[in-house]
């Protein structure tokens, strides 16, 4: 049975939601939620909304949660790399596809594909000529709040 827990942060309200052993997926809310649970959320929300928190706090820069990424092998595999790219650092999609050996495109795709962002970095994935696309809400403004976050803002001037 899947649990979720929401997290007020600079990028709006966050719900993240887990299975009892893997976080499974992160979403905005538009507004808080009618029914909220009363009690503290425990083991693996707990850490997450801990670790984002501390996140956004400037405390920490990795993130040490397990993931459940639904969707194809591709979907996880270029889940994978994109969580491999440190704390204010950037790839393109043409990197990433190298890596992977396929096309930027196709990168860029699974990339709108995460079901996880923030957690697993997807806004650290730019275009080679731009910002590329970002899925979350605020699109490509909450992709460059969070870069700018991780001072990687240099990128955009």
């Amino acid at each position: 049975m899947l649990q979720n827990v929401c997290v007020q942060t600079p990028v709006g309200l966050i719900r993240i939601w887990a299975s009892e052993s893997a976080i499974t997926e992160l979403s905005w809310e538009q507004e808080q939620p009618v029914h909220v649970q009363a009690c503290q959320p425990k083991g693996i929300l707990a850490a997450a909304r801990d670790q984002l928190l501390a996140y956004f706090a400037g405390d920490l820069q990795e993130f040490d949660l397990p993931f459940e990424v639904s969707g194809s092998a591709y979907q996880k595999a270029v889940c994978a790399e994109i969580a491999a790219i440190p704390f204010g650092e950037t790839r393109t999609y043409g990197d990433l596809a190298r890596r992977i050996g396929s096309s930027a495109q196709a990168v860029g795709n699974a990339c709108g594909g995460n079901p996880i962002p923030i957690l697993i970095p997807c806004h650290r994935v730019l275009g080679v000529s731009g910002l590329g696309g970002f899925s979350g809400q605020g699109g490509v403004e909450t992709k460059v709040a969070l870069l700018r976050h991780e001072g990687a803002a240099g990128l955009l001037i």
